[in-house]
């Protein structure tokens, strides 16, 4: 017996980076899984190329409607019954809602509840009315991290059964670089040898204003506590009280990604401590030269409060950056004790645990070894496989 499966991949166009890559890398990585009995066909938005390998039981169609429009509603699920679809998966809760087949849908993070305080009413509204049209159209929906199972299991009351946590991966382009590449970055964007990076968007729980005020104790102050060989990194064992007089380090913040107009608190903070040109503001950077910045930074730093599965901190590993990263909401799941993890909320533990990754070397070679290690532990076809699985129980 036979069976289609219809990914809907209109999600992959820049205006969805994220949901994007995981879409085009989901799709690429399950044509060379499928059973002999297995048909895939990738719905996609004709104005932008989606690149997937060649199968003869592959196929792609474009649809012109977004997943925006209305006129989706009636035109995807046509689609399907001409298709004789047997599954259909959106990637998105912008969708249609009565697609008429067995749907499966992924969901990502739960931000606009979490933090209320960065959205409007209207925006939480519309949120939770078409997140919860989605979830009662879907038969199955998958979550990307366990932290986000949880997170609409408790907000959306969604069974445990009807939920089930496939993680990310990190794009097959982050990985070691040579030196040339991380030469040339440097090169192009104005680089020191030495630098700490932070790669995302200036929105408010990316928690950019408490990195700002952390980065200006390190420079003014700095905190140190030696390290055991083998013990698992983590900042419960940095003591934000220990402070060595006149220790400076003059390495700088660079911070890269999006930048949102509506949110200059961290800029302006700089300001207000005088700490404004020790800080590089790069905005966004073309994917091409990402790879080489994770790869050229001493330390990649991620103080978000909240992420569905925080793929910057994997893709850094990837390249072989040491890393500190916030433990909140699915950061701890995904770093593992490959990382140096800190309270986000605390600015001198933030300052605290930079300090001791910069100034202890051992350290960060430590943290790079176990950070290529977790990194490995993810990949696409796995996230390929364990989907593949999901489709297989609902069909």
């Amino acid at each position: 017996m036979e069976h289609h499966y219809v990914l809907d991949a209109r999600t992959a166009t820049p205006h969805f980076p994220g949901i994007g890559r995981y879409v085009s890398n989901l799709a690429r990585a399950l044509i060379p899984q499928l059973a002999p009995t297995e048909w895939l066909t990738l719905l996609y938005n004709p104005a932008h190329t989606l690149s997937v390998p060649e199968h003869n039981r592959v196929r792609l169609l474009p649809v012109a409607a977004s997943p925006f429009s209305l006129k989706q509603q009636w035109i995807v699920p046509r689609l399907l019954r001409e298709l004789k679809a047997g599954l259909y998966h959106s990637a998105y809760y912008l969708m249609p809602y009565y697609p008429g087949v067995p749907t499966v849908l992924t969901l990502y993070d739960v931000t606009p509840i979490q933090f209320p305080e960065h959205s409007t009413r209207r925006a939480r509204w519309f949120f939770r009315c078409v997140t919860l049209l989605a979830l009662r159209a879907a038969y199955h929906s998958l979550v990307i991290s366990k932290a986000t199972q949880q997170d609409f299991a408790a907000y959306f009351h969604v069974p445990a059964e009807r939920l089930t946590a496939i993680p990310l991966a990190a794009d097959p382009v982050f990985h070691l670089q040579s030196p040339e590449m991380t030469t040339k970055v440097r090169a192009k964007y104005n680089l020191p040898e030495h630098f700490i990076l932070y790669l995302g968007s200036n929105k408010p729980h990316k928690n950019l204003v408490r990195l700002v005020e952390a980065m200006a104790k390190v420079w003014e102050n700095g905190e140190r506590r030696e390290w055991r060989s083998g013990e698992k990194a983590s900042a419960e064992r940095v003591n934000p009280e220990l402070r060595i007089q006149n220790l400076k380090s003059d390495i700088p913040l660079v911070i890269a990604g999006a930048w949102y107009e509506a949110f200059p608190e961290a800029r302006l903070r700089a300001d207000v401590l005088e700490i404004g040109k020790r800080v590089r503001w790069l905005g966004p950077v073309p994917g091409a030269d990402l790879p080489a910045l994770y790869a050229a930074a001493s330390l990649f730093v991620f103080p978000s409060l909240y992420e569905g599965f925080g793929l910057p901190v994997i893709e850094a590993m990837a390249c072989g950056t040491p890393v500190a990263c916030a433990e909140t909401s699915s950061l701890p799941e995904v770093a593992g004790d490959a990382a140096l993890l800190f309270d986000p909320t605390d600015v001198d533990a933030i300052a605290a645990a930079l300090h001791v990754i910069i100034t202890d070397v051992s350290l960060r070679a430590d943290l790079r070894a176990r950070g290529l290690q977790q990194a490995a532990q993810f990949s696409w076809e796995r996230t390929a496989r364990e989907t593949l699985d999901v489709y297989r129980a609902v069909k």
